[in-house]
């Protein structure tokens, strides 16, 4: 558990409600803008809140603790989820969110490091996360600290060749201190990911390279917990992987059955359509 320096606000909310609320604060900034990545958000959110609320070792106001583990985005658009989940950790005011996307905000539609306290990575150039990852982990293992690096990246990056060097490095290097997270939902810009670049058979592949790896639905709060702990004890030599299948825009089933869900667009009155609709399943 997160070793805070004091006890968060609503330290016993459950994980579930947590990651409602991340959906809550990205619809919110959706509506602000009136469209945005808020499939990639609401589809991610469970895993986000395992992240910071059962996996992460941060201390909230001080985002640049040398101690912390690193969370890098590597998918740089997907940072409207990101902010949900920076707010809820009390590392960005929540009262920043109506700013989410304006000029002069610290919340720019796509993540940028220089703008946002907690942001590690400037992750926009798709295929670069990995990569980066693996020098961080690298540093951090020379300075022999026990900091975990996290890199969130989608299915898409899968089809970048510089993610497969990264993955071969990290084996490489034996980086037991790196932990890939993918967010396999199956959607990319051009249409379904395994119809763009095929990757699977996917859990093999990461293993002939090297690596522990689980595949595991990441919006099964219980399953998406038990794999964070796993690759955090495993004694696998090297770097782990967790594959989280995913759907986008969950938690609102009308946008889940819209057939394009890579950057949507809602009708203005739809917002407070989708916020109702989140509101009826809010866990307890």
């Amino acid at each position: 558990m997160n070793s805070h320096s004091h006890p968060m606000p609503g330290a016993n909310m459950s994980l579930e409600l947590r990651a409602w609320n991340i959906r809550r604060k990205a619809l919110l900034m959706g509506e602000v803008q009136g469209q945005g990545y808020i499939g990639q958000a609401l589809g991610i959110a469970d895993v986000l809140a395992a992240s910071y609320f059962h996996a992460l070792e941060y201390r909230p106001e001080d985002p640049e603790w040398e101690g912390r583990d690193r969370f890098l985005l590597s998918i740089g658009h997907y940072a409207i989820a990101l902010y949900a989940v920076l707010m809820e950790a009390g590392i960005l005011p929540e009262e920043e969110l109506e700013t989410y996307g304006m000029d002069d905000s610290r919340m720019p539609m796509s993540g940028m490091a220089s703008y946002t306290p907690g942001m590690e990575i400037t992750g926009g150039s798709l295929g670069h996360g990995l990569g980066i990852a693996v020098g961080m982990a690298m540093g951090l293992k020379r300075k022999g600290g026990g900091q975990f690096v996290y890199n969130l990246m989608s299915d898409g990056e899968l089809g970048e060749g510089s993610t497969w060097e990264a993955a071969m490095s990290g084996a490489h290097h034996r980086l037991d201190n790196l932990i890939c997270l993918v967010d396999f939902n199956d959607q990319q810009a051009d249409g379904k990911s395994t119809e763009t670049l095929c990757s699977e058979p996917l859990t093999q592949k990461w293993e002939a390279f090297g690596w522990h790896a689980q595949r595991v639905n990441g919006n099964d709060m219980q399953a998406v917990v038990a794999a964070f702990d796993t690759a955090r004890e495993s004694d696998h030599p090297g770097p782990r992987v967790i594959i989280f299948d995913t759907r986008m825009c969950k938690g609102v089933p009308f946008l889940e059955n819209r057939e394009i869900t890579h950057f949507v667009r809602v009708d203005a009155d739809e917002w407070g359509k989708a916020l109702d609709v989140l509101e009826e399943g809010k866990p307890a």
